[in-house]
């Protein structure tokens, strides 16, 4: 296992994709919204996502340049969307948004965990 990613982009592009879910997320448009609601995440704690994907944001860039951080952020980046996959089953709330937005994106930091550090 390497403690620096290589391919280097797939850590960026991992990072850029959940800045703009960052951005979305202070406004969040109607299928944010109603992800959230569909799993009854309540509104008062939406601000914790935001905070929480920033720093792994954060994380993920910082870890181009010092050994280890960017492999944490990634399996963080893989815990929290697997926490969203178990969330939106345990609500029955099987629909574009858990297809689209949660897998996606986990399994983009599946691939960044296995062809940027694994592989």
């Amino acid at each position: 296992m390497i403690l620096l990613p290589e391919p280097w982009w797939l850590e960026v592009a991992l990072a850029a994709a959940l800045a703009v879910d960052v951005g979305m997320s202070l406004k969040p448009p109607k299928f944010i919204r109603d992800c959230l609601n569909g799993v009854g995440f309540p509104r008062q704690w939406w601000w914790t996502l935001i905070v929480i994907t920033s720093l792994a944001v954060t994380g993920l860039l910082v870890g181009l340049d010092i050994p280890g951080i960017g492999l944490a952020a990634t399996v963080g980046v893989i815990v929290y969307f697997s926490s969203a996959v178990v969330a939106h089953i345990r609500a029955r709330f099987l629909g574009m948004e858990l297809w689209v937005n949660c897998l996606g994106f986990l399994a983009l930091a599946l691939a960044t965990l296995l062809f940027g550090f694994l592989f």
